[in-house]
């Protein structure tokens, strides 16, 4: 297979690109986060009426695009690149592909064509702070991470014929403004508990003006927007009680299917945040090599020193590792894909712990990063204002919200059964230390046919090395050394360069 981006993903990633330069600095950044709903609505109408964002992976015939994972998480790159804030991880990566799974026909209908133009917003509430186990990241979601039935999650029951929810959830993404709840809760009471998934259309509650939070005209739900490190990532408390709701899906619901369904959704959005740490800490990166090019000390640019050479070096390496792993990671949450996208819903059979392995290895280098962005400016780099706090925060954040980073990594070993005596043992035992994909490098996982063609695919950050504006691709392959010895040498094909990121 050709490991290369099409003509089409990269116009994608070119005009996405050309259009958060104008609109999305530091200074519009930290201007949108101070508004109620913690983003720029008009430039968000913008993204996507005209580059239909929020639609990228959706079907066309609801509307979308048409497209998959992998597009889904080269816009993420370019939207990280600016630290954009907007509600498009929870709208396209969280609520729209669990309506699209688990929907019925009158939903998808009703729904997936307004989240697909930007009309409507939507995004997945947990209770308990648990997203990353409900999305089956950091722990098998087959448990009682909804609650259990008990207090401290979220209740369903029929009264008069209507699903009614009851309890909390807090670290709601977008929750704020949010026009589409999907809602994980339990019910049958705690001895016979399952955990579904529940609609909850906040239009129909109440007026027009209910997105701007809490306040009267909303029977039954309050939300509070919740005060974070990250303005950039708003999150919300969501407070219901006995909240019309109705299930998602057909019949009395399915909880295996529901756990399938937000398993599949996790793998995808966890590529698509790691795309999304990976451009946060490719903009960190190029803005602390143009900084230590300018910055003297002693007579002489401190980028001219041999330790701070070393230093961003190290972080540039890291840096396409992680990308590797997160283009790999979309490609496999796409793989297997069915024509008939409405029935099978948005997602193929993502390869396990891929997913969680390429997340936890863009937060530990978002963090590496950023730690170095901050320290390497200097006095001005420490000051609260400054803008290397953006991905500092970002950085902290994420992994807050869906990690730890060990977990995430204890998870994908778990799944690929690394100290079962499983497929993955014979892979190797470097997914355990966090190498990102290379643990599946092993004879029976490479022996794979669909394996194989993951591989090769992994490389395209070496590929579209030569697209980067800042020229910081994996022009030189070595980001591609995270996932197998094969994406190594699919990599160094694309011709080897000295990295312009570390010329100081």
């Amino acid at each position: 297979m050709d490991a290369a981006f099409t003509e089409e993903q990269h116009e994608i990633r070119r005009t996405l690109r050309e259009l958060l330069l104008k609109r999305c600095g530091p200074d519009e950044v930290k201007a949108a986060v101070r508004t109620p709903p913690g983003y720029d609505e008009q430039l968000w109408r913008q993204l996507a009426t005209q580059l239909g964002l929020p639609g990228l992976a959706l079907p066309s015939a609801y509307g979308g695009v048409g497209c998959g994972p992998t597009e889904l998480a080269l816009a993420c790159e370019e939207t990280g690149r600016a630290v954009l804030p907007s509600p498009l991880i929870a709208t396209a990566a969280l609520a729209a592909p669990l309506i699209l799974a688990l929907g019925s026909e009158r939903q998808r209908t009703a729904l997936l064509p307004p989240l697909a133009t930007g009309e409507l917003t939507g995004t997945l509430a947990v209770p308990g702070g648990q997203l990353a186990t409900a999305l089956a990241l950091t722990g098998p979601n087959d448990g009682d991470w909804a609650g259990g039935g008990r207090a401290g999650g979220i209740q369903a029951r029929v009264q008069d014929g209507t699903w009614r929810l009851y309890g909390e959830a807090g670290q709601v993404l977008n929750g704020h403004t949010a026009d589409v709840l999907v809602v994980a809760a339990h019910t049958g009471g705690f001895a016979r508990s399952r955990t579904l998934l529940f609609l909850v259309r906040v239009a129909a509650l109440g007026p027009a003006d209910a997105r701007s939070g809490a306040g009267p005209g909303l029977p039954g739900l309050r939300r509070t927007r919740q005060t974070a490190l990250d303005e950039t990532r708003p999150q919300a408390r969501l407070e219901l009680r006995e909240l019309p709701a109705e299930l998602l899906g057909e019949g009395d619901g399915d909880e295996a299917a529901v756990a399938g369904a937000l398993a599949a959704a996790g793998a995808a959005a966890a590529a698509a945040l790691a795309a999304e740490a990976v451009g946060t800490a490719d903009t960190a990166l190029a803005r602390t090599v143009a900084y230590v090019r300018e910055r003297e000390q002693f007579g002489r640019s401190i980028g001219s020193f041999q330790a701070v050479q070393h230093r961003l070096a190290d972080l540039y390496v890291t840096l396409q590792a992680a990308r590797s792993a997160a283009y790999y990671a979309a490609w496999s949450a796409g793989r297997g894909r069915s024509a008939a996208e409405g029935t099978a819903g948005p997602y193929g059979v993502a390869e396990p712990g891929v997913g969680a392995l390429a997340l936890a290895q863009a937060l530990e280098t978002l963090r590496a990063v950023a730690a170095e962005a901050v320290q390497l400016h200097g006095g001005i780099g420490f000051t609260w204002e400054h803008e290397a706090h953006l991905y500092f925060k970002r950085a902290a954040c994420d992994e807050l919200l869906l990690g730890p980073v060990h977990r995430l990594r204890a998870r994908a070993a778990e799944e690929a059964g690394l100290f079962a005596g499983g497929a993955g043992e014979t892979g190797g035992s470097a997914a355990a230390d966090g190498s990102g994909a290379r643990g599946r490098s092993g004879p029976t996982e490479g022996s794979r046919e669909a394996g194989g063609g993951g591989v090769s695919t992994a490389s395209a950050g070496a590929a579209d090395g030569s697209d980067a504006a800042d020229g910081s691709g994996a022009a030189d392959g070595s980001g591609a050394a995270s996932t197998t010895s094969t994406t190594s040498a699919a990599g160094a094909s694309a011709g080897a360069r000295a990295p312009e990121a570390v010329e100081v």
